[in-house]
């Protein structure tokens, strides 16, 4: 059986440039046993790809299975590992060879065009801005992960990262999702919609009715207010609301999906006639589980950075983490920030960004 390659977004053959991604191998609950194999898989199916792993040589060296000599791989050591329940505080201040700091400032110092870990995510949150800094015109990053929907999957932001926020942080997420949107899948106007309790102009709070009036005068393809149950009809390419109401939701969402799949094995699996009816149908029960794998949609970018950085699902397994170094490779190579900063001094004027400032 052909191996599937692991990517999110276009082929690798149409892109021109080289992406260097630096990856915290020691991140995530399972640390080298699962980030060094999709690594060492995703460059195989990537030959646009050059990846820097990160972490203690010692551990790292013995799993590359006679890769250390390939000009595309690259070992850097950093003694220390930000630990899952560590306190982000600790993790900045009092862990500056950490795997996960390393492979940040790798970023940083133009090393690296994108960084991935399945670490702590306050950490890496926290780690992120104070090294690389905001992108002008943005005030706070967002956390932008791709859902699945009826027709395809849709992005939303922000997923956890800002508990309150205001009227223009939401504007800023809607600008920051659709410059991505626009880069990553090449549509020229996405569609951003906004969540709220109802799709009439009345509904909602009084930051999410005042959101809403900035967005539509954005000049974004804003298309109003969606309902949750919009999110997964594919009502928008971009759903925005604070971190509070999207990290509830996205976990809402994983529970529900993990209930349903397990309900749907538990009845197959009742009487001979529905473990017959299981294998009548095994093609379909292989698609579905195939476009709704919550796997091929691992990796959630921190928009609003000077620098990609993306965050894995801590218990990733090797096919999934490979999703999430796909996210990495994709956004450097279509230029994000680049795109993003371009939308944010348009809309803001000459002076939003200052002569000696570049990103």
């Amino acid at each position: 059986m052909k191996r599937q390659a692991v990517r999110f977004g276009p082929p690798a053959s149409s892109f021109a440039m080289t992406a260097r991604i630096a990856i915290d191998c020691m991140g995530g609950d399972h640390g080298p046993s699962v980030t060094v194999p999709a690594a060492l898989r995703f460059l195989e199916d990537h030959p646009g790809a050059t990846l820097i792993l990160v972490g203690r040589e010692e551990v790292l060296r013995p799993l590359l299975g006679g890769q250390d000599a390939n000009p595309r791989l690259r070992v850097v050591h950093a003694s220390e590992v930000v630990e899952m329940d560590e306190s982000p505080a600790l993790a900045l201040r009092g862990k500056k060879d950490s795997s996960m700091r390393v492979a940040i400032n790798l970023v940083k110092n133009g090393e690296a065009d994108a960084c991935v870990s399945a670490g702590n995510t306050g950490a890496l949150m926290a780690i992120s801005r104070f090294v690389l800094k905001m992108l002008p015109g943005i005030e706070r990053p967002a956390i932008c992960a791709p859902l699945p929907t009826a027709n395809g999957h849709t992005h939303m932001l922000d997923l956890g990262a800002n508990v309150d926020c205001g009227p223009e942080h939401l504007l800023q997420f809607g600008i920051m999702g659709a410059m991505l949107i626009s880069a990553m899948e090449h549509k020229d106007r996405p569609t951003v919609g906004l969540l709220n309790i109802g799709e009439e102009e009345i509904k909602g709070n009084e930051v999410v009715k005042a959101a809403a009036e900035l967005l539509r005068q954005s000049g974004l393809n804003f298309v109003g207010n969606i309902e949750g149950d919009g999110i997964y009809k594919g009502e928008a390419d971009v759903v925005v609301c604070d971190g509070f109401v999207g990290n509830v939701a996205l976990k809402t969402s994983e529970g529900l999906a993990q209930m349903l799949g397990s309900s749907l094995r538990s009845e197959f699996k009742r009487n001979w006639l529905t473990k017959l009816a299981a294998v009548i149908a095994i093609s379909v029960l292989n698609n579905f589980k195939t476009r709704f794998d919550h796997r091929r949609y691992n990796g959630a970018i921190l928009l609003g950075l000077r620098g990609i950085s993306v965050k894995s699902h801590g218990s990733a397994d090797t096919f999934s983490f490979g999703f999430a170094i796909g996210r990495a490779y994709d956004a450097a190579e279509n230029r994000v920030l680049e795109r993003i900063a371009g939308r944010i001094a348009e809309m803001a004027g000459p002076a939003s960004i200052s002569a000696g400032e570049t990103i």
